[in-house]
């Protein structure tokens, strides 16, 4: 019997565990570290659960999630809900909804103190109708409607102006099986301002009081049939598409009167719809159509994305969307235009202009396995993680002056992909790349075979690996020895799972969640 094959750390099956390391199984069958609890709780309040990823289903990725987060909660439920404010306003995940799921399960599970932060977070977390509706339904089936509880509901009424009030109240009359009529109900707002018991007695009553100026146009909207007239009072009103008749939605020019005043998050959601009914076209002459210009500006306005929140992810998300020239979902199709495939790129590295410059040798290594393909980057539908890995790649190549990319699943792809290269393009690259198994260490061994100097390895995956005869901890070790570089290994985890390949004992291995705009900066200070 050979001894040493029984206790090697330097090639060892990833079916197989490293001696002495800790690790677990993960669920491609493989063997990597679990991370901690509130690692998870990043993982989960950034990532999502709600599509699942290759290996688990959404609906048990989630219960193991939400049992975390109540773990968490327990240990110190008002550290929770700060992590939960901060990863929603700060723009950290491309959706609010596992941040609205988390605050939930604070204020109905945790102790006294954990449950009145959360409630007085409830208007930094839940900032639209939509968000409480979604909030109110965990909570409704988890604790019931206690004082606290109602007294924080009737605030966040209470504490916005009424024009805002108004305006949400007509975008988001009813989601989640909840309306702002049973809300109100419950939780009895009082006050002596006579324009927001108006409009809490529309809500509730029907009955129009008051100067409720948007409400009544609304209404009266419904009893319009010429278009120009109902273009005309959306317009001069700032009524939103929430409140426009569906048949109306068919007519380019009430397409153009919501332009005037739509929020860009809804912009860039309904560029596919606009483009369909032929607002969004080439003029004749100029070149663009108006509201073709009108978009290409607002979409320049890189102050203006920022505060609308607008992800990087949301801008891939749309550009992956409109190019592809029909939703997702539904059977409508378009022509995209042009200049609107143009600028939504510019915007993408827009939401990355503070990428700095890191000044090091990289090596990119992109898992295009099929896990990565069967899993959807936070509920994007749409756009797996794949595709993103891609996008991702084009932010370190536009701000770095030596980087290799490396594609891999169970083989290495080298890709040649330049700054000039565009986004579109470079995430179709992707998608007819790979697809087969998963083998994290192969963009390592590879540079070792190849000679490649490198001072980091950045590997963009969700940590299923499970395919080779060497871990990849063991491959960063044996690449360190035989080049005679101290690299770093980067993981950049694109699934809320537990696993990781990052060695929680290597000093230089660093462990990353998400793929927003603060990413290029947080790897260009460990590498500094």
């Amino acid at each position: 019997m050979k001894y040493s094959k029984l206790m090697n750390t330097t090639k060892t099956s990833q079916r197989k565990p490293l001696p002495y390391a800790g690790q677990r199984r993960n669920h491609a069958g493989g063997f990597g570290w679990s991370v901690d609890r509130w690692n998870l709780l990043d993982r989960f309040l950034i990532l999502g659960s709600e599509n699942g990823t290759f290996y688990v289903g959404a609906q048990e990725l989630t219960a193991d999630h939400a049992k975390n987060v109540i773990e968490v909660i327990k240990e110190d439920g008002e550290r929770v809900v700060e992590r939960i404010v901060d990863a929603s306003q700060s723009g950290l995940a491309p959706k609010n909804d596992p941040a609205i799921f988390a605050l939930a399960l604070a204020a109905s599970l945790g102790d006294d103190k954990t449950r009145s932060a959360a409630l007085k977070a409830l208007p930094l977390v839940c900032r639209t109708g939509t968000h409480l509706f979604a909030f109110a339904k965990v909570c409704n089936g988890l604790r019931g409607w206690g004082r606290g509880m109602r007294k924080a509901v009737a605030n966040w009424y209470l504490a916005q102006p009424t024009d805002r009030l108004e305006y949400g109240l007509v975008k988001y009359q009813a989601r989640e099986g909840w309306s702002h009529r049973d809300l109100l109900r419950l939780s009895h707002p009082q006050t002596n301002d006579a324009e927001q018991n108006a409009l809490f007695k529309w809500v509730v009553d029907g009955e129009v009081t008051g100067d409720l100026q948007m409400i009544r146009a609304m209404l009266a909207l419904r009893e319009i049939k010429d278009v120009s007239q109902a273009a005309d009072l959306i317009k001069k009103n700032r009524l939103p598409r929430e409140a426009i008749p569906t048949e109306m939605l068919t007519e380019s020019a009430i397409w153009e009167a919501l332009l005037a005043d739509m929020p860009l998050t809804a912009v860039i959601r309904n560029l596919g719809n606009m483009t369909k009914i032929g607002l969004l076209k080439h003029g004749w002459l100029s070149g663009n159509s108006d509201s073709v210009q009108k978009i290409i500006e607002l979409l320049r306005d890189s102050g203006r994305l920022e505060r609308a929140r607008i992800h990087p992810i949301g801008v891939l998300a749309a550009l992956n969307t409109y190019a592809l020239g029909h939703g997702v979902r539904g059977n409508g199709s378009w022509k995209p235009v042009q200049a609107i495939l143009d600028v939504l790129d510019e915007a993408f590295y827009a939401s990355f202009k503070n990428a700095p410059a890191i000044g090091k040798r990289l090596v990119l290594g992109l898992d295009v396995s099929g896990s990565m393909v069967g899993t959807q980057v936070a509920g994007v539908a749409g756009l797996d993680c794949r595709k993103a890995a891609g996008a991702m790649a084009l932010i370190h190549e536009a701000t770095e002056g030596e980087v290799t990319h490396l594609a891999f699943d169970t083989s290495v792809y080298p890709l040649k992909i330049s700054r000039k290269e565009r986004l579109d393009k470079v995430v179709n690259l992707l998608a007819r790349t790979g697809g087969g198994g998963t083998d994290c260490a192969a963009p390592i061994r590879y540079a070792i075979d190849k000679k490649i100097r490198a001072d980091a390895f950045i590997l963009y995956t969700d940590s299923e690996t499970w395919y080779g005869s060497q871990h990849p901890t063991e491959a960063i070790t044996e690449y360190r020895s035989k080049m005679g570089i101290d690299a770093k290994l980067i993981v950049v985890a694109m699934a809320s799972t537990r696993n990781t390949i990052a060695d929680p004992r290597d000093a230089g291995t660093l462990n990353i969640v998400g793929f927003d705009s603060s990413v290029p900066q947080v790897i260009a200070d460990f590498l500094s």
